[in-house]
C-alpha cells in the first residue's frame, strides 16, 4: 500500500521548476531538504536533499521521483505498482555495491518518491565520456570483480532477480573507488520460461531480451557489453547490434591481454549457452586471471600433482613441538617472556615453555575455557575467562590466583589488558572493567544480551559486540558513545584502522564505521557468518568466514581484493606477521597465505579443527586444535 501522507508543504505549480523539477529548499515528508537536481529523465527526476532529522550533521540522501502523469487509469496504478515494487526489491538486499533504501511515500496520485543513499561520485559513463586517457587495466578488473560479484548476489537471490539493464550509466563509482549499482527500475524476479516485452538497452541487451526474454546470462551478456565499451571507448550504441565480434578488443587496446578478451567475448556469445553457466562463473574465471598475474607458485594440473604438492610442501614445514591435553583447544595461545599460555576445555589455563614445549604449570577453573588469556607485564598476571563465570586474575611465575572476578552467566568473551584494567564481557549481558592488580569491578556497562566479542581499548575508546547484533562504543568510564546495530549477533572483536572501525557479523557483513560517530561507511557482504577477526595485512583487511573462505578486503573502499578458498568454515582470525598470513581453519589446515595475492605458501594438517587464532613469536607460530595438541611450528 503507498503511503498516501502529503508532504509538509505540497510542491505547488510556482515551485516547480520550467522542467518539472522540485526547486532547492522544499521540504518533502517535513523531513528532506531539496539541494539540487542530481538527473532528470523522461519519468521523473533524482534529487539530493538533506536529512533534516539530523540536524547535527550534513547527511544527504538521494530521492528518486517518479511522475504518474498519464490519463489512463489502469497504466497509472502500473505505474505505481512498478514504482512500489522497485521499493520492496531494493528493501530485500543487502550487498555493499548496492544502495541502502530509508523510505518511500506518494502524494495525491500523480508523483511518487523513493529516498536512497546518497552516493557521492559519477557514472561509468560520465567517466568514459570525461577520461582521456586509456583507463589501467587493474582498475577496469577490479571493476569487473565488483560488478559480477553484486550480480552474482542478486543472482543467488531467492527468488533470483536479473537486473536486466547492465550499462555504464547505471553503474557509479563513489568517492572511495567503490562500485555501486543503481537503477533497479526494471530488475525482476525470474521465473524461468517468462516472457515480457523488450526492456533495456540497445546495444547493451543480449540478443534474447529482444524476444522478451531474460535470465541471469543475459545480464552476463550486459557485463561483457559494459565491459568492451570500457576498455575499447566504442559506445555500442552507436554500433550494428551484436557486433562486437568483428570489432576485437585488442585491436583498439592492445593492453589488454589474450585471456581478459576471450572471457568478454566468452560472455558475449550470440547463443546463451555458450556463455558462462553463472555470474559467479564469470566472477572466479576473472579473479583466477589477476590471481594468475600475480602468482609465484608451481601450476599443478592433476589430482595427483597436488596431492604430491602439498606432501611436499607438509613435509619442509618443521614442527619443533607438540604439547597434548586432556581435552580440545579452541582457544587461541599466547606467548609473553617465554612462556606460553593457552586454555583449554579440560578446565585448565596452561603454562608451557615457548622453547620446547615442557609443562610448567596449570590452573584449573570449574569450567571449559573457550576464551583466550591476556597479559598484564607489570602486574605479572595472566587474565583468563572461563565457562564457570569467572575472570581469573593469575600469576604468571607461579600459577597461583590472585584474584578472581565473578560474573553471573559463563564468560566467552576474551579479556582486554589495557590502561591497567581488565575489560571483559560475559554471558551476562555485562561488559565488566575492572582493576588488573586487584580484580575489583571499576564500572559496569549493561549491554543486554551476552557479550562474547572480546573488547577492543583504544586511548579513549572501548569497542565490543553483543548477541543483538550491536557494535557499541564506549568512553573510558563506561559510558555509551555510539550504537551500530547489525542484523544478528557480532561475535567478532572490532579492530580499529585509520579513523574507522571494522568487524564482521553473523549477518554475513563484514563493516566499516566511522569511529566518531558509528556511521556506516560500506560494508562487504560474505556467503556465510563472520565470526573471525579482521587483521591488518600490506595495507589491506583480512578476515576468515563461515562460507570457507579468507576475504582480503581494501579499508578505503570495501572493494575485495582477493579471496582464498579453504576446505570447510573459517572461524579462526588471521595473524599478520613476518610479511605472512596465518590462519587456521575447521579443515583442520593451518594456512600460511601470500597477503598480497591469497595465494598459499604452505599448510600444516592436524587431526582436528583449528577454531582459534594462531599466535607468532620469535620465528614460530603456535596453534592449537580439537585434537588436543598445541602445535610449535617453524614459521
Amino acid at each position: 500500500m503507498v503511503d498516501t501522507r502529503q508532504f509538509a508543504s505540497n510542491p505547488r505549480k510556482d515551485l516547480l521548476g520550467r522542467d518539472g523539477t522540485l526547486q532547492p529548499n522544499e521540504v518533502l515528508q517535513s523531513r528532506y531538504r531539496v539541494t539540487g537536481v542530481l538527473g532528470v529523465g523522461g519519468m521523473g527526476a533524482v534529487y539530493q536533499a538533506r536529512d533534516l532529522q539530523f540536524p547535527e550533521v550534513e547527511r544527504y540522501v538521494a530521492i528518486k521521483e517518479m511522475h504518474n502523469l498519464g490519463t489512463d487509469e489502469h497504466l497509472r496504478k502500473i505505474n505505481v505498482a512498478n514504482f512500489e515494487r522497485e521499493a520492496n526489491l531494493l528493501a530485500t538486499l543487502s550487498h555493499p555495491a548496492i544502495p541502502s533504501i530509508y523510505d518511500y511515500f506518494s502524494i495525491r496520485t500523480d508523483r511518487s518518491y523513493l529516498v536512497m543513499e546518497y552516493i557521492n561520485g559519477k557514472d561509468l559513463e560520465a567517466i568514459l565520456n570525461t577520461h582521456g586517457e586509456t583507463i589501467p587495466i587493474d582498475m577496469v578488473i577490479d571493476w569487473a570483480l565488483a560488478l559480477t560479484d553484486v550480480l552474482d548476489y542478486l543472482h543467488r537471490h531467492n527468488p533470483p532477480i536479473i537486473f536486466r539493464d547492465v550499462k555504464p550509466a547505471n553503474i557509479m563509482i563513489d568517492q572511495y573507488g567503490r562500485l555501486r549499482l543503481i537503477d533497479f527500475g526494471i530488475a525482476r524476479q525470474f521465473l524461468a520460461g517468462q516472457k515480457g516485452t523488450m526492456i533495456g538497452t540497445e546495444g547493451y541487451s543480449a540478443p534474447e531480451q529482444y524476444k522478451g526474454e531474460a535470465s541471469p546470462a543475459s545480464d552476463i551478456y550486459g557485463v561483457g557489453a559494459t565491459l568492451h565499451h570500457i576498455l575499447t571507448n566504442h559506445d555500442p550504441r552507436l554500433e550494428p547490434p551484436f557486433s562486437f565480434m568483428d570489432r576485437p578488443i585488442r585491436e583498439a587496446n592492445p593492453e589488454v591481454s589474450a585471456e581478459f578478451e576471450a572471457i568478454i567475448l566468452r560472455s558475449l556469445a550470440f547463443d546463451s549457452s555458450q556463455r558462462f553457466k553463472t555470474m559467479g562463473d564469470m566472477r572466479e574465471t576473472i579473479n583466477g586471471l589477476r590471481q594468475r598475474g600475480k602468482s609465484s607458485l608451481v601450476v599443478v594440473e592433476t589430482e595427483s600433482d597436488i596431492d604430491e604438492w602439498e606432501a611436499h610442501e607438509a613435509s619442509r614445514i618443521e614442527t619443533r613441538w607438540k604439547f597434548r591435553v586432556e581435552e580440545e583447544v579452541r582457544s587461541s595461545p599466547l606467548v609473553y617472556h617465554g612462556l606460553l599460555f593457552v586454555g583449554s576445555y579440560d578446565n585448565n589455563l596452561y603454562a608451557i615453555n615457548a622453547a620446547d614445549g615442557q609443562f610448567k604449570w596449570k590452573y584449573p577453573t570449574e569450567a571449559g575455557i573457550s576464551t583466550s588469556p591476556d597479559v598484564s607485564p607489570e602486574d605479572n598476571l595472566v587474565v583468563i575467562g572461563s565457562d564457570d563465570g569467572n575472570v581469573y586474575g593469575i600469576d604468571i611465575r607461579s600459577g597461583r590466583p590472585n584474584w578472581m572476578l565473578t560474573t553471573k552467566a559463563p564468560v566467552r568473551s576474551s579479556p582486554t589488558v589495557a590502561h591497567g584494567h581488565v575489560f571483559v564481557g560475559s554471558d551476562d549481558g555485562i561488559l565488566y572493567a575492572a582493576r588488573v592488580i586487584t580484580g575489583r569491578i571499576a564500572w559496569r556497562y549493561e549491554a543486554g544480551l551476552p557479550i562474547r566479542s572480546k573488547p577492543t581499548v583504544s586511548e579513549d575508546l572501548i569497542l565490543f559486540g553483543n548477541k543483538d547484533g550491536d557494535v557499541i562504543a564506549t568512553d573510558m568510564s563506561g559510558q555509551m558513545k555510539w550504537r551500530f546495530h547489525t542484523k544478528r549477533e557480532v561475535m567478532a572483536s572490532p579492530i580499529l584502522y585509520d579513523g574507522l572501525v571494522f568487524v564482521g557479523s553473523m549477518d554475513w557483513n563484514f563493516y566499516a564505521i566511522d569511529a566518531s560517530n558509528g556511521f556506516l561507511v560500506w560494508r562487504y557482504r560474505t556467503e556465510n557468518a563472520i565470526v573471525s577477526s579482521a587483521a591488518v595485512a600490506g595495507g589491506l583487511l583480512v578476515f576468515g568466514s563461515a562460507d570457507g573462505n579468507v576475504y582480503a578486503i581494501d579499508p578505503k573502499n570495501g572493494r575485495e581484493r582477493w579471496r582464498f578458498k579453504t576446505g570447510g568454515q573459517v572461524t579462526s582470525s588471521p595473524v599478520y606477521a613476518n610479511e605472512n598470513i596465518y590462519i587456521g581453519g575447521i579443515d583442520g589446515n593451518l594456512y600460511c597465505l601470500d597477503p598480497q595475492n591469497g595465494n598459499m605458501r604452505w599448510k600444516f594438517k592436524t587431526d582436528g579443527k583449528i577454531p582459534g587464532t594462531p599466535f607468532v613469536a620469535d620465528g614460530m607460530v603456535y596453534v592449537g586444535s580439537t585434537d588436543h595438541n598445541i602445535y610449535a611450528l617453524k614459521a
